[in-house]
Formats: C-alpha cells, sequence, structure tokens
C-alpha cells in the first residue's frame, strides 16, 4: 500500500513539472507517507472511547478549555488548517479528565475535515458521552486554501460555533461562554 502511495506521489511530482530523482526529492514520497499517517490519525480513534466519566460530585457550573491549538486538513483541498477550538459543557451526572477535551479536538482534526463539521462533531460527542446540561464550542480557523490560493486572503479567519442544551436555551449561558473565550 505505501509503495503504491509513494508512486503516485512521484506522479504528482512529475505532473507539476519537478524530477522525482532529483537528489532533494528522492526521499519526498516515504515522508509524505510517513507525515499522512500522523496527520490522518484521527481515523483510528474512537472519539467517544476518549471521554472517560466521572461522576460529578456537586459541580454545575461551566467547565471551559479555550484556547485548544488545532491542526487540520481541509478536504476539498487536502491543505492545512489552523486555529483553536473553545470548549464548554455544563455537567449534570458526569464530569471528565479535562486533557480528553483536547484529545477529542485532535481526534477529529485530524482527519480530513471542514470546519463547520469538526464544530459539530466536537458538540455531540461530548452531549452523547457526557449528558451534560449543556456544550458549547467555538472554533477558529485560519484555512490555508484561502491564503495561499484562489481568494489569497492572508488574514481571513473562519470561526464556528455550536450550542446545545442549556447555551443553546439560555442566552445568559451562551452570553458567559462568550464573554470568558475573549483574551
Amino acid at each position: 500500500m505505501c509503495q503504491t502511495i509513494e508512486d503516485a506521489i512521484k506522479k504528482i511530482l512529475v505532473h507539476i513539472g519537478e524530477d522525482p530523482q532529483r537528489e532533494g526529492l528522492l526521499e519526498t514520497p516515504a515522508r509524505i507517507v510517513k507525515s499522512y499517517e500522523e496527520l490522518f490519525s484521527g481515523y483510528k480513534t474512537d472519539p467517544k472511547a476518549l471521554i472517560k466519566a466521572f461522576k460529578n460530585e456537586g459541580y454545575d457550573e461551566m467547565i471551559l478549555i479555550r484556547d485548544i491549538d488545532y491542526v487540520s486538513t481541509c478536504e476539498h483541498h487536502m491543505i492545512p488548517f489552523i486555529g483553536k477550538a473553545h470548549i464548554a459543557y455544563i455537567p449534570d451526572q458526569k464530569i471528565t479528565g479535562l486533557s480528553k477535551i483536547p484529545r477529542l479536538v485532535d481526534c477529529f482534526a485530524k482527519r480530513l475535515q471542514n470546519q463547520e463539521r469538526m464544530t459539530v462533531q466536537i458538540a455531540q460527542t461530548l452531549y452523547e458521552e457526557l449528558n451534560p446540561k449543556g456544550v458549547a464550542v467555538m472554533i477558529t480557523g485560519k484555512h490555508l486554501c484561502m491564503c495561499s490560493r484562489g481568494v489569497n486572503k492572508v488574514n481571513s479567519e473562519t470561526v464556528t460555533s455550536t450550542f446545545l442544551g442549556a447555551f443553546q436555551e439560555d442566552p445568559s449561558q451562551k452570553t458567559c461562554f462568550l464573554s470568558s473565550i475573549r483574551p
């Protein structure tokens, strides 16, 4: 399988006008295969298995992790997009370990993605696995497909959000979340 991918990469190099036998490119196909294993490792992870739930011992306010860095790959152009995720939930009977939330972001980010779907996937997974009173997810992204090609807008940033439960139903909860993610 790896040899097939390496052969395809060599064809791409020829297509763009390069010589795959040039010294600097000899190991490029193998390096790309190796990098794809890391960039797309999210397919090997079950997102629901990441969320280990613990009994909530009475905490009933928002739990927020903000500024979670991520790198993903645009499914339309296979070019990276990078940004930050801000994720909150209001627990009911269960909580999860704080490190589980950034791991969940990485799980979905390390797949061919679009930012909108990734936002919803993170929110829905937390909502289904923890059954909290509410979940809020806001993701910002700088899409290199917009920066380096097409419209060439290097300073543009995309913002997506999903609000479930109390964050959707109670404007004060949404306001609290939004004010808490500001630097």
